[in-house]
């Protein structure tokens, strides 16, 4: 079991920054892959990036790619979301989630879960 705790959401303005971190704590974090999912309000939860467990390659989706780095510190077992040039429709929960087996862009198949960190981008 491991346990997830997202922070450093937040209110910014069009083209601003927020580095989201993603605290673990239990079972041992740097043996599982991690990603990054966002929800908007009445729509389904979205693949924003992802990184293997060594760290070594990560993913992103379309609408952030350039804009967002996914990494991730082994020895504090945090990942962090860095988000540079905010756009109004970046405003949405952010989950972490982590999964030991899979590694992808499916939030149904990540096992372990946050409770979210709500970033709100004005225009």
């Amino acid at each position: 079991q491991v346990h997830l705790v997202e922070s450093g959401g937040g209110l910014v303005q069009a083209g601003g920054s927020l580095r989201l971190s993603c605290a673990a704590s239990g079972r041992t974090f740097s043996a599982s892959a991690v990603g990054w999912f966002r929800q908007a309000p009445g729509k389904e939860r979205d693949f924003v990036a992802s990184m293997r467990r060594s760290a070594l390659s990560a993913d992103y989706a379309d609408s952030v790619k350039g804009r967002c780095t996914i990494s991730r510190d082994h020895a504090k077992n945090v990942v962090y979301l860095q988000m540079n040039n905010l756009k109004p429709e970046d405003t949405a929960a952010y989950y972490c989630a982590a999964d030991y087996i899979y590694y992808g862009t499916d939030p149904r198949e990540y096992d372990y879960w946050g409770q979210g960190t709500q970033v709100t981008v004005s225009s």
